[in-house]
């Protein structure tokens, strides 16, 4: 693995949180492949237009969030990456918060346009929702 690999991969992750938690959804093309797919508690969807829109229901305009994506594990193989890494999410929404433990499973392309995701898998591991 090139560290410039390792270093554009890290950055995606990275803008992979903001761009949930800034709901930039209409920039999904900047993060993922035209053809990705997620698999989330969410549901499952295929397409980059039906990844944004589920995004963007699962993270609603009156609904602050905050990911944290850690200890990142990636994997290069040529032109394709794998990269695990712990979430930890915060819901803060005007009715009260919620907290979420989750792992990421992020399948990435080079593309043209430098890394994108070609899938992505959340897997629930904890949650917490004060009373």
């Amino acid at each position: 693995m090139e560290p410039t690999d390792h270093a554009e991969l890290s950055v995606l992750v990275t803008r992979l949180g903001i761009w949930l938690d800034e709901k930039r959804f209409d920039e999904a093309r900047t993060i993922f492949t035209e053809d990705a797919v997620a698999v989330t508690p969410g549901g499952t969807v295929r397409g980059i237009d039906a990844l944004a829109a589920q995004a963007r229901r699962s993270h609603p305009d009156d609904v602050a969030t905050q990911h944290f994506i850690t200890n990142p594990r990636i994997e290069v193989d040529g032109d394709h990456a794998s990269v695990d890494a712990n979430l930890l999410v915060v819901f803060a929404a005007p009715t009260g918060q919620r907290i979420l433990g989750e792992r990421y499973r992020l399948e990435t392309a080079r593309t043209p346009g430098g890394w994108r995701i070609s899938r992505v898998a959340a897997s629930p591991i904890w949650e917490f929702s004060p009373a």
